[in-house]
């Protein structure tokens, strides 16, 4: 961002640290965004995430700028309640503020998917006409295509057999990302699948300590690279036969795109935003959440079909240049943004002529 010529601030200490109850961290965090917005009298507040949002919303608050909310998951559908990290009484809190803020001083929501939407809606009350649709894009010319002679050379870095038989998962180690009942899925595919490789890539998380764990129980130390962080993800995909993702809920999937892009199979939890992204029958296989069993017959099936495999990667990368570049995305977001700074401009002048 600073390279291509845009000002950057980095709101720097606790401002963003603060829990449903820190009251400090909010009132820093709202002054310190408030000074910030009457220096540089944007058009425009767009924030992300819960702690962001609600700071922005009450900096913003009668300034001349427009403000809108991005909603990125299901924060508060009943599915969450099943992570054990997640607090109820936290997330009743939150979703009070949410909803109070969120009606009283935002002027329009982006939802990155329909699902997202329709769980927005339910609950925070927000009317249909002030949330818009748009989804997440990547940029296709970074990640680059699939090809032979890339998936050679990316096995070849990775120490993984050219025969090998490779699934692979993006994702954060949580709870909700479903990698037990991958596991679970690999554990019944190894004894019957000798060349069968697990790659996972993604930050530690809450969930981390237990699949270590569960990996050592099942013995699948010598099936399963767990990889942590990566700044290679495309090279990681290169390297796969199908892309595995058994999340419990998601939001859009930003993995996923990826996964279309280079032109991988897949094989997904049957969940109201991966139906919407993917194409069943046609690029991918959706099976229910936290069905190990089913989940490794999916797999199954894919790699016994090299030709349904082919055909179902063609589609894949057929559905990103369709619906999930990063121009198109771009386009539609600054198109919703002048939208929005138009209609919250209308607003100001009719409560001008008013008073």
């Amino acid at each position: 961002m600073i390279a291509a010529g845009f000002d950057v601030h980095v709101m720097r200490g606790r401002q963003f640290a603060f829990r449903s109850r820190d009251i400090r961290g909010l009132i820093s965090a709202v002054r310190d965004l408030r000074a910030l917005i009457r220096r540089e009298q944007p058009d425009v507040v767009h924030t992300n995430l819960f702690a962001a949002d609600i700071a922005g919303r009450l900096a913003a608050a009668g300034t001349p700028a427009a403000t809108l909310t991005s909603l990125v998951g299901n924060t508060y559908a009943p599915e969450r309640l099943d992570d054990p990290n997640v607090s109820a009484g936290n997330l009743r809190a939150c979703r009070l503020v949410d909803k109070w803020t969120g009606r009283a001083v935002n002027d329009h929501f982006h939802a990155i998917s329909q699902a997202v939407k329709e769980s927005a809606q339910a609950a925070l009350k927000i009317p249909d006409d002030h949330i818009t649709v748009i989804h997440r894009g990547r940029d296709g010319e970074r990640l680059g295509r699939a090809s032979a002679e890339r998936r050679a050379v990316a096995r070849l870095a990775l120490g993984i057999a050219p025969d090998a038989e490779v699934v692979i998962n993006i994702a954060k180690q949580e709870h909700r990302k479903g990698l037990a009942t991958l596991l679970d899925a690999v554990a019944l595919l190894a004894p019957r699948r000798q060349h069968l490789v697990m790659i996972h890539a993604g930050l530690a998380g809450h969930a981390t300590n237990e699949l270590q764990q569960q990996i050592d129980n099942d013995g699948l130390r010598d099936r399963v690279h767990m990889l942590g962080y990566r700044s290679d993800v495309p090279e990681l995909l290169a390297a796969a036969d199908v892309f595995v993702f058994p999340s419990l809920y998601e939001g859009l999937g930003g993995s996923v795109i990826e996964a279309l892009a280079l032109s991988l199979p897949i094989v997904a939890s049957d969940t109201p935003a991966l139906q919407e992204m993917l194409e069943p029958g046609r690029n991918a296989l959706l099976v229910p959440s936290l069905r190990a069993a089913e989940l490794a017959e999916a797999i199954t099936q894919l790699l016994d079909e090299p030709a349904r495999r082919q055909a179902f990667a063609a589609r894949s990368r057929e559905i990103f240049a369709e619906r999930f570049t990063v121009e198109r995305s771009a386009a539609r977001m600054l198109d919703l943004y002048e939208r929005v700074v138009e209609d919250h401009r209308s607003k100001r002048r009719g409560r001008s002529t008013t008073s």
